[in-house]
């Protein structure tokens, strides 16, 4: 069995991770513009707290514990759960570690500057709720089921802005559910491709 992916599998993944890094970070400057407009400045005290930065870390961790530990069930339960994850992975293709962990560093920083931090903070916990579960929408159950499921966590992260009143914490909380995801759906698709390589190799169908 090979270790290394094919190169137009790498080649389309570095793609689409270097399409998120620009959208993610057009969508915190917008975020941040936003903000400098509503607030004619940028408060630090918007992203932490230096008298309770531990609480915020603490209740992020909590808070991904519970969506991973959510998703989790669901993948073994629902047969939609594991088509979304089968659609996300043919889009993301085989991310490595590093890609993964770029990709929620930036997603986790970017989303909760922009609907937490501008949508929130101007328009209100419901329709920052409401628009970003609509940024995870597409057509079919299993990407209803990605919408549902950004709701809740949506909803989830909000509400730790309100008990907070800084962003830290659903940073925290959304890099980690990404970060945990994305890795294992990366390094899934890896395996996925060298099982493939090691039946073409010996003449088996592939999976």
């Amino acid at each position: 069995m090979s270790d290394e992916r094919p190169p137009d599998a790498g080649l389309e993944s570095t793609q689409v991770v270097q399409a998120a890094w620009a959208f993610y970070l057009l969508l915190a400057v917008g975020g941040v513009v936003w903000i400098g407009i509503r607030e004619e400045t940028i408060p630090a005290s918007l992203f932490f707290d230096p008298t309770s930065w531990y609480v915020d870390l603490a209740a992020g961790a909590l808070t991904a514990g519970l969506l991973i530990g959510v998703w989790r069930y669901g993948m073994r339960r629902l047969a939609v759960a594991r088509q979304l994850e089968n659609r996300l992975g043919d889009v993301l293709g085989p991310l490595t570690g590093e890609q993964a962990v770029s990709l929620a560093i930036f997603s986790g920083i970017a989303e909760e500057i922009f609907f937490r931090g501008a949508v929130q903070g101007s328009w209100g916990w419901v329709w920052a709720t409401i628009l970003f579960a609509l940024l995870h929408t597409g057509r079919g159950a299993s990407l209803g089921l990605w919408t549902l499921f950004a709701a809740v966590a949506g909803g989830l992260f909000g509400g730790l802005v309100v008990w907070r009143g800084n962003l830290l914490a659903p940073i925290v909380a959304h890099f980690l559910v990404n970060a945990v995801n994305l890795t294992q759906l990366g390094a899934e698709r890896r395996e996925d491709g060298e099982d493939g390589d090691g039946d073409g190799d010996t003449g088996g169908d592939g999976h």
